[in-house]
């Protein structure tokens, strides 16, 4: 894994902790970070060490409160698009990652940070978590796929309430829209519980998860024929080895060694 002051990492049990480190910046997002992400992520698929990723943010102020706006003050109609495009592309790989990742979310995750937590396959939220696309305060809109995701995510009526309005959620209604999958009472709680839950998923088989990544991505990509790509997802599962593991050792009644082949 690539040395980053950025992006602090490290791989303790198959589990890659990831840390946006701006502290003193709230974390904000800005071209270095984006940067860092894509190539963290490129290595992420790849690499056998690596079973999942918890991506949070430095201290307990912010996950990541947004992008920076100085970087977004210089932008024009032609580099905007380039801009959005390129967050787009960072954050649809982060999605499409086939290793589990989940956002733990401390504090502020605003703008670019709320959509970079929906580009995560899960959100563990601390109590004091604040989620918000306040990009309309600044006269434009999210760029970096949070139209989409959030319509996905909790519905059209209130992504339309929340986009518009620019005002932020706490943790326990983000968690009832369905934004958030568990709300923890600090940081580290919520690193408990993204960790118990990786932990189980990392005990099924590799492959299976990321056929089911895919599976699931599907449902929002109106041009992919998600029933498909199950049919075929589980015809390369039934190919593997995997298979005949999970397959005997239920039968012989303990548990399956997988390997991800």
């Amino acid at each position: 894994m690539s040395e980053s002051k950025i992006l602090l990492s490290e791989n303790k049990n198959g589990i890659l902790y990831l840390t946006i480190n701006r502290e003193s910046k709230l974390n904000a997002l800005n071209f270095e970070t984006l940067e860092e992400l894509k190539n963290i992520f490129d290595e992420v698929n790849d690499n056998k060490t690596i079973k999942s990723v918890i991506l949070t943010g430095a201290g307990e102020k912010a996950f990541v409160a947004g992008a920076d706006i100085n970087e977004i003050a210089e932008l024009n109609e032609l580099n905007a698009r380039k801009f959005a495009e390129n967050g787009q592309e960072i954050f649809n790989l982060i999605e499409s990652c086939h290793k589990p990742v989940i956002a733990v979310v401390n504090g502020f995750a605003l703008g670019g940070g709320c959509e970079l937590a929906m580009a995560c396959h899960m959100r563990i939220a601390s109590a004091n978590a604040k989620f918000g696309q306040p990009e309309v305060n600044l006269g434009i809109i999210p760029g970096y796929g949070g139209t989409q995701r959030l319509t996905y995510l909790i519905g059209r009526g209130k992504a339309n309430e929340f986009l518009m309005t620019g005002e932020m959620i706490g943790a326990e209604e983000a968690k009832t829209l369905g934004l958030v999958n568990h709300v923890a009472p600090d940081k580290q709680g919520a690193i408990a519980k993204a960790e118990q839950i990786l932990h189980t998923i990392m005990s099924k088989a590799p492959l299976a998860i990321g056929m089911i990544i895919d599976c699931v991505n599907a449902v929002f990509i109106p041009s992919e024929n998600g029933y498909q790509i199950e049919a075929n997802g589980f015809a390369r599962c039934v190919k593997s080895d995997d298979y005949q593991e999970g397959t005997t050792a239920f039968l012989e009644k303990r548990k399956p060694n997988f390997k991800g082949e």
